[in-house]
């Protein structure tokens, strides 16, 4: 007699079903484990090709960020270079309207206008003929007084400063309108 056909049969068919639930109970162990590893494993891969993706991302937006830095740094130039050739020339206009103001009031230049010889004055005072046009020696003149010389200085500096601050905002506009482009 062997030691099996001791046990009686219920109790075997028993423990051959634990035996059948613990085998199946084992190989689902194993499965789930080894399913574990797998979906672990592309958990892993995904979280590395998100992290590539988000780190080509920001490389990407930092070079473009640098690029934009280099157009703005180039145009802060450009800028700083424009209006110190506007301010070069303001200046340079402003000594040289100092100038003929100084020279105007200490008489070491007068100012005088070419008059039309065809008017009539009628105080007789000017000549009925004179040479014929242009700007030469020969044509007839009035010298103008130091304070309309000075008047007529100062509204020609006006002038230049407006054209200067013109051209220097028309040159602005210029620049920034190319930032865009």
């Amino acid at each position: 007699m062997r030691l099996i056909e001791l046990i009686p049969a219920h109790v075997r068919l028993l423990a051959a079903g634990l035996a059948m639930i613990a085998l199946l109970g084992g190989v689902a162990v194993a499965v789930w484990k080894v399913q574990d590893w797998r979906y672990g494993k592309q958990l892993a891969e995904q979280a590395h090709l998100q992290a590539e993706s988000l780190n080509q991302m920001m490389l990407a937006a930092a070079a473009r960020q640098r690029d934009e830095q280099d157009k703005r740094l180039a145009l802060e130039q450009r800028l700083q270079a424009s209006d110190q050739n506007h301010y070069r020339a303001l200046s340079n206009a402003q000594r040289d309207q100092g100038r003929l103001r100084d020279r105007l009031a200490t008489a070491d230049l007068r100012l005088s206008v070419l008059l039309d010889a065809t008017t009539v004055v009628s105080n007789g005072s000017m000549p009925a003929t004179t040479a014929t046009g242009g700007m030469v020696h020969g044509s007839t003149r009035a010298e103008l007084d130091s304070a309309h010389a000075q008047r007529i200085i100062g509204i020609a500096d006006d002038g230049d400063r407006g054209l200067i601050a013109l051209a220097a905002c028309q040159n602005y506009a210029k620049e920034i309108s190319s930032l865009g482009r």
